[in-house]
């Protein structure tokens, strides 16, 4: 490590500084970064995917219809914390963290303002997910006598799982970002490294670095995504298998 600084320190005394500084702290700052997105996304779907299965569920004409006055408050409490910027709400929330974790400074504090903020996000993507479902399946799964959770678990949950997939790799990559900003409220993870250390103390090579580190984990996390999502599509599968034997009967008539 010691050579390894020693080239920027002939360099640049202040990026050499900066260098040391990033090959101790940054692995644990990605660590905190990829922990609190884990964590505050499953807790966001724990919440929100319910909620968003509710919101179409729920409505007139739906498999299990709600009182009018019911759907009207939950979507005005959608509609409201999703209105709401983060950096704001995150500030509204400091009260609530306190309440549930004793402080309302660090990463683990970080965790409630996201789940806040999250929770709606995700039920309008579930939402949308489950809108775009041919209303024919869940017709048919009625005239068979399915119950209405037979129909949400077996029905459209399933035949809604591409997009769903679709849906939490946005899902995630969009709280990933929201927790970079939560640095600005004594958060951890890289985007304390990037505003503090490195925006605040005029540290510009160290901010770059952790933006660039973002910019590859939103990269990787896309990609997975993505792939999952694709092998779940029957559409997809469907013409990769076609596609396939076509290439083998094509390969076969070579060969003869």
């Amino acid at each position: 490590m010691a050579d390894f600084t020693a080239v920027f320190s002939f360099l640049d005394p202040k990026i050499a500084e900066q260098v040391d500084y990033l090959i101790r702290h940054i692995p644990f700052a990605v660590w905190e970064t990829i922990y609190t997105t884990v964590l505050s996304t499953a807790l966001a779907y724990v919440i929100g995917l319910p909620l968003g299965v509710l919101l179409v569920a729920g409505e007139e004409g739906g498999v299990r219809p709600l009182p009018s006055a019911v759907m009207r408050i939950l979507n005005v409490v959608v509609n409201l914390l999703r209105s709401v910027p983060f950096l704001i709400l995150m500030v509204l929330v400091i009260p609530l963290s306190r309440i549930i974790l004793g402080t309302s400074v660090g990463t683990a504090a970080t965790i409630v303002p996201l789940v806040v903020a999250a929770f709606p996000f995700v039920a309008r993507l579930v939402e949308g997910s489950i809108r775009e479902m041919d209303k024919g399946v869940v017709e048919a799964a009625q005239s068979m006598g399915c119950s209405p959770f037979q129909i949400i678990t077996k029905v459209m949950l399933p035949e809604c799982k591409p997009s769903l997939l679709t849906g939490f790799t946005t899902a995630f990559i969009t709280i990933l970002g929201y927790g970079a900003m939560a640095g600005a409220i004594g958060g951890g993870g890289l985007g304390m490294l990037a505003l503090n250390y490195g925006f605040q103390r005029r540290h510009t090579f160290s901010m770059w670095v952790a933006v660039i580190v973002l910019v590859i984990l939103v990269q990787v996390f896309q990609s997975v995504g993505t792939h999952f999502a694709l092998r779940s599509d029957k559409r997809v599968t469907r013409v990769n298998k076609r596609r396939k034997g076509e290439a083998k009967i094509q390969k076969d008539k070579r060969e003869s």
